[in-house]
């Protein structure tokens, strides 16, 4: 009986862990692979007031994208769902859109290194761009 279900859970465990393709990467990576080339409109959703900034000059784009793109992304072991969000993140290559949060890509959620929300917080917080 221990023996079973021993095997049982371990069968389990793998299955969990190989349905996730998750591992660490840039975030020019996950967006790359999203065939986001050539970003022509950036906009960040703040979820604490649900305003937003639209980027569309392209120096404040690609200032925005040297300042994460480079940022590392590791699953979290735990997977757990959550609700909410601080910063929302939407960027545009013609009519290809990639959208990801602070802490989540898709439907896994991440560690950030360095910590991206401080990056957002602080360029969103500075832009010269009216809250729509």
């Amino acid at each position: 009986m221990k023996k079973s279900l021993f095997l049982i859970l371990t069968l389990s465990l793998f299955i969990v862990s190989a349905c996730t393709d998750t591992k660490t990467q840039s975030l020019e990576e996950f967006y790359k692979d999203a065939k986001i080339e050539n970003v022509d409109k950036v906009i960040i959703q703040d979820g604490s007031t649900g305003a937003s900034k639209v980027i569309t000059e392209q120096e404040q784009i690609d200032e925005f994208l040297s300042m994460i793109k480079d940022i590392e992304f590791t699953p979290q072991d735990n997977q757990e769902k959550r609700v909410g969000w601080r910063y929302s993140i939407t960027l545009f290559d013609s009519e290809t859109e990639f959208k990801f949060t602070t802490h989540q890509i898709g439907d896994t959620y991440y560690d950030s290194n360095p910590d991206i929300l401080p990056v957002v917080d602080g360029y969103y917080q500075r832009l010269k761009i009216d809250e729509k």
